[in-house]
């Protein structure tokens, strides 16, 4: 691991998934000392662990999973956690994947990053909310970003800064920005499903195709063969 040689140390939430993969990066290029902190909550496969594990070893990034499946019972009324639910398919609408939300997902995370960034001495906590999320996770909505601050900034004697770089980006937005910092998205996984290939069909994938689409280039991730993917929007 580098230390920063500002002095600026950060708690990344990280998933594995497109946008904590470039929240992450870029605080390493801000030349942040970055500790990323990933959580088992009972989620429905660890795809997203297990990509987050090797990104972090590639990168020398100090990386801690905690396991929170004890509180499984809390939030399983999500098609994310009850592995008796369908998944949905389809657009990545409010309308269609109100199922997926995990409840106050986010509070749990950012207040088990809070507790590490005072116990480690760092500055800020970051974390990859983005603008296409607030119709459908309330506690991706820029009102929790900055009621959450405000908790931060008492949380300890010494204030914390929140900080949410894609608050109000698209996800097309946030991967240009990692393309522009030469990022290998392959090293992600945004797929509901924890199979061998992503499905192309969830409202994730279809998202993040969508994304790659909007970009001009090809999603380097591995699909299932019998996807549709988005025509190109123009070379890049």
């Amino acid at each position: 691991m580098t230390t920063s040689p500002h002095g600026r140390r950060a708690v990344i939430i990280y998933s594995g998934g497109m946008d904590s993969f470039t929240v992450l990066h870029q605080a390493l290029a801000e030349g942040i000392e970055a500790h990323a902190l990933s959580v088992d909550y009972g989620q429905r496969h660890h795809r997203e662990l297990d990509t987050a594990r090797r990104v972090c070893q590639a990168l020398d990034v100090p990386h801690q999973v905690v396991d929170l499946r004890a509180i499984h019972s809390l939030v399983d009324a999500s098609a994310l956690t009850d592995a008796d639910q369908a998944l949905p398919e389809g657009d990545y609408a409010a309308d269609n994947l109100a199922t997926t939300v995990v409840p106050n997902r986010n509070m749990i995370l950012l207040s088990l990053a809070l507790a590490k960034a005072i116990n480690i001495g760092a500055d800020e906590v970051r974390y990859g909310a983005h603008g296409g999320d607030h119709d459908l996770y309330p506690d991706c909505r820029p009102e929790f970003v900055r009621r959450m601050q405000a908790a931060a900034e008492v949380c300890d004697f010494a204030p914390l800064r929140l900080a949410v770089p894609f608050l109000h980006h698209s996800k097309a937005q946030i991967l240009a920005a990692g393309l522009a910092l030469g990022l290998d998205y392959a090293d992600t996984w945004t797929c509901y499903r924890g199979e061998a290939l992503a499905c192309g069909r969830c409202g994730s994938c279809r998202e993040r195709l969508a994304a790659f689409a909007a970009n001009g280039v090809v999603d380097p991730l591995a699909y299932e063969a019998d996807i549709a993917r988005p025509d190109l929007a123009g070379g890049r």
